[in-house]
């Protein structure tokens, strides 16, 4: 197997990065440690390499259609410039991946998705098109930047006279930035730490990566990898697809009911399955839980009770550095959804006493 490359892989490795497969790509882990860059982020400025993303240009007639179907969420509420996280259902109650929906006018809309799904989610989204939409694959023309962190937006200004503080959560606009034309500048985040996330043809990317750093030279920017955007986006309890979804678990189970829309005109792939769900109630939903033992969940070690009977399973997991403890998300039985309920992670062999929590952690 072919291993890609951002256009960034050699400055990333000049920088110290340590570089792992990740998706297919060849992407940093990390440039000096995981916590360093994590904390970066939550008092500083970070920038991420995230041009492994996937982007569908969706337009034409049938555009709003298809993304209304193919979609679980309600793409008849967005405004031109809004951005809308939602998630593809798979026509058996799972999920094939989640994604963002950045609607630009009423017959065009880019569609943000896995690095790791993008053929899978290429294939199903054309296998689905009964519309007529017109589908563009632009993934390999498309880079991006996430520049994250409290100080991002006095970093960005210096490089952009478009009103970055007017840009809400949850939204995005295209201008000129460090000098390139039709930059689209979107705040969704994935850190919880505010910011901006940067689109741009490939070759524009190197300009603006240089630009970016050299702006934030004097508020600490740094580089960050995939090892910080992992325990950052734990701490604020945001799904990581291949731990927390996947094709096996639902929307509804993934606590994702907010962004699964049964209105009269929202007919999706999928929706009596997970009305059911919602009516009926699940068995297992995905929690949140810290740890009162000292000890780090892992993806995969087993939930258990007093009594030593499995009850989940952990999905994701990590030393938050904002804690100083452990924190994870995984399935637990219905029994014990509720806050504060007590259960176990099993650990090499040991139980470590946890508890469930609500999310953000942080």
């Amino acid at each position: 197997m072919i291993v890609k490359k951002t256009l960034l892989n050699d400055i990333h490795r000049q920088n110290g990065g340590k570089m792992v497969d990740f998706a297919g790509f060849e992407m940093p882990l990390q440039f000096t440690t995981i916590k360093e860059e994590h904390m970066t982020v939550r008092q500083k400025v970070g920038v991420f390499d995230v041009s492994h993303m996937g982007e569908f240009w969706v337009k034409g007639s049938g555009a709003a259609e298809l993304i209304q179907f193919v979609t679980t969420n309600d793409i008849s509420v967005l405004k031109p410039g809004q951005a809308q996280y939602s998630c593809l259902p798979n026509g058996r109650g799972g999920i094939v991946d989640d994604l963002l929906v950045y609607f630009f006018e009423p017959e065009k809309y880019l569609l943000v998705v896995n690095a790791a799904n993008i053929d899978k989610d290429w294939k199903w989204i054309n296998s689905q098109n009964t519309f007529g939409a017109v589908l563009e694959n632009s993934s390999d023309n498309i880079s991006q930047l996430a520049i994250q962190g409290p100080k991002a937006l006095s970093v960005l200004k210096k490089l952009t006279d478009v009103d970055l503080e007017n840009i809400k959560y949850y939204y995005f606009t295209a201008g000129s930035f460090a000098e390139v034309d039709n930059v689209i500048i979107s705040a969704t985040g994935y850190t919880g730490a505010g910011g901006f996330e940067i689109y741009c043809y490939n070759e524009d990317l190197l300009k603006i990566y240089s630009a970016v750093i050299k702006a934030g030279e004097d508020f600490g920017i740094s580089p960050v990898g995939l090892g910080a955007r992992d325990s950052l986006r734990l701490e604020m309890g945001y799904c990581l697809y291949g731990n927390d979804i996947d094709d096996t678990t639902s929307p509804i189970e993934a606590g994702l009911g907010w962004i699964t829309k049964f209105n009269d005109h929202n007919d999706f792939i999928d929706k009596s399955v997970l009305l059911a769900q919602k009516k009926a109630g699940v068995t297992r939903c995905l929690k949140g839980f810290k740890m009162i033992d000292r000890g780090i969940p892992r993806h995969g070690y087993e939930l258990v009770d007093n009594d030593g009977n499995v009850i989940g399973r952990v999905t994701s997991g990590t030393q938050s550095f904002m804690l100083n403890k452990g924190i994870g998300m995984g399935y637990v039985n219905k029994e014990f959804y509720a806050t504060g309920t007590e259960l176990f992670v099993k650990a090499r062999g040991k139980l470590l006493k946890a508890e469930i929590i609500k999310t953000p952690f942080v």
